[in-house]
């Protein structure tokens, strides 16, 4: 399974952003809350779990030239003993820091001289997307520890889901995936249409946020993280502010402008 984009390592400078990645370092859980306009247009859910229809040979390789005519890369290719490869791609939708190894690197090199992994936690950017190049036999699972092994991430596979999102009635319908489900699979019979079917990687568990948990210089990153979010929050109301003054005052003009 092979994959595209790249993790930066090393820790987010308070003074530098990155238009792709931002990190933020904690030890726990660290939640930020969804916008009211988001929630609004975007109603979440879980489905019940669905079983595929199963398909006779024959039927793959028609469903696989189809989805192929569909698209100008990244295509489907069949194997002669009936499997078949192609990509995926993955929202990693997490609300909480990642434990990393600290130097960037696999467990091996990373590791102290008592043999214990050197570990950093990392806050990822939200809705970072990765694409991975899978077969009709990579389950969840592997798909799971395959995502945790492109970003460094030390922790336990068992803490993150895989959802299957599809969209009805502009509404957004989360499902997750049983761990030996095939996402390949579910691509091929959805078509490459996103709309119909994206992946995305959540975490299969909440919790409390222990603030004591962190350290200084963490607890300094989230405020100068809230600060920015803050300040980009009251720019919009602002500007949605200064729209609704001027529609007001030209409904205003027009009633004055008018005999009686």
């Amino acid at each position: 399974m092979t994959g595209s984009n790249s993790m930066s390592s090393g820790y987010c400078s308070q003074d530098e952003e990155s238009d792709d990645f931002n990190f933020f370092t904690a030890k726990t859980s660290f939640f930020r809350q969804p916008q009211a306009n988001q929630v609004a247009k975007h109603v979440t859910r879980e489905e019940e779990e669905e079983k595929p229809t199963s398909l006779t040979a024959e039927e793959i390789k028609v469903k696989i030239d189809d989805y192929n005519s569909k698209v100008t890369e990244n295509g489907m290719k069949l194997s002669s003993n009936g499997k078949y490869t192609g990509f995926i791609k993955v929202h990693l939708k997490l609300r909480r820091p990642v434990t990393v190894s600290s130097d960037g690197k696999s467990p091996g090199p990373g590791s102290s001289s008592d043999g214990s992994v050197k570990r950093a936690s990392f806050y990822l950017p939200y809705d970072t997307v990765k694409q991975l190049h899978i077969s009709s036999t990579t389950t969840v699972r592997e798909v799971i520890q395959g995502l945790l092994k492109k970003f460094m991430v030390q922790d336990n596979p068992d803490k993150f889901a895989l959802y299957r999102l599809t969209r009805r009635d502009s509404q957004d319908l989360f499902q997750k995936l049983p761990l030996s489900e095939c996402p390949l699979c579910l691509r091929l019979l959805a078509g490459p249409d996103l709309e119909n079917l994206s992946f995305v990687l959540k975490e299969n568990q909440t919790g409390d946020v222990e603030w004591h948990e962190f350290s200084v210089p963490e607890l300094q990153n989230f405020l100068i993280f809230l600060e920015k979010e803050e300040k980009e929050r009251m720019r919009q109301v602002e500007q949605r502010y200064a729209a609704y003054r001027e529609k007001l005052l030209q409904a205003l003009g027009q009633v004055k402008s008018k005999p009686g």
